[in-house]
């Protein structure tokens, strides 16, 4: 799980993963257009926003892992990688299951699909 999908992961109370799982620490990033100008404002404003973005990604996997916000930002920096038994000594994930539902669960995707136009 890498980038935000670890701050989403972090909504859930219980937290399963699988033991072949990956959890990602990394820092935000900024694209700009090919030839883009930007005045020394607007560097300061988007430099700021991906700190604030740092800061705020940090606070949700500090708040549910008992890691402080520096633990998490300096890992995020460090472009950290946790295996499984990591990410649960971090207190990230709460299980590792080799089955994370049973064989019969219902499965809902959430996924969004464009809907076809009807004619």
């Amino acid at each position: 799980m890498d980038s935000i999908g670890v701050a989403l992961y972090c909504a859930g109370k219980a937290r399963f993963c699988v033991p072949q799982a990956r959890f990602l620490l990394h820092g935000v990033s900024a694209g700009f257009p090919q030839g883009a100008n930007l005045e020394e404002k607007q560097l300061e404003e988007r430099l700021k926003g991906l700190k604030i973005d740092i800061e705020n990604i940090a606070k949700v996997v500090a708040t549910n892992t008992g890691k402080s916000v520096q633990e998490v930002t300096q890992a995020m920096l460090d472009r950290t990688t946790l295996n499984p038994d990591e990410a649960k000594g971090w207190g990230l994930v709460t299980e590792i299951r080799t089955e994370l539902f049973p064989a019969d669960s219902e499965v809902i995707s959430i996924q969004y699909q464009e809907q076809q136009k009807q004619k």
